[in-house]
């Protein structure tokens, strides 16, 4: 497997080319899957694309259209098809992303204790902003 689009001083580029072991769970041409080793809850998993890319935005579509098949296939296989669980992906510091190379976090969420706890600081806002965000955003579509 080439690793071009790889960089030397990252931490999970180093994973993807085995210079960092982990615990690998699965992976793909173009994506990679191994056990977080600071979980949230038991089974939290990470999956990256093999493209070293800061941002969501940044990372090529045939990554992206490989990485979201790869989570469903690993939190099926973690069986969480019965449970509840978050999918996470964070970019820049922040909105709390740690590794700068995006990544997917797939974590267990099996009691109101152990997993992910998000606050969602909801905001009032009136239809005028609601239609100027909507213009805002399909004007560049």
């Amino acid at each position: 497997m080439a690793h071009e689009h790889l960089t030397a001083d990252c931490i999970f580029c180093k994973i993807i080319r085995g210079e960092i072991p982990s615990y690998k769970i699965a992976e793909t041409d173009k994506n990679y899957c191994f056990l977080d080793i600071n979980p949230i809850s038991k089974g939290h998993l990470l999956v990256i694309p093999k493209y070293h890319a800061e941002f969501f935005h940044q990372v090529p579509d045939e990554y992206l259209a490989d990485l979201l098949p790869l989570a469903r296939k690993v939190a099926i296989a973690s069986g969480l098809e019965d449970g509840q669980y978050n999918v996470l992906q964070n970019n820049g510091p922040m909105a709390h992303q740690v590794v700068p190379h995006v990544h997917f976090h797939i974590i267990p969420k099996p009691n109101p204790e152990q997993g992910l706890v998000v606050g969602w600081p909801m905001q009032s806002v009136t239809q005028d902003e609601l239609k100027e965000t909507w213009a805002r955003i399909t004007n560049k579509l």
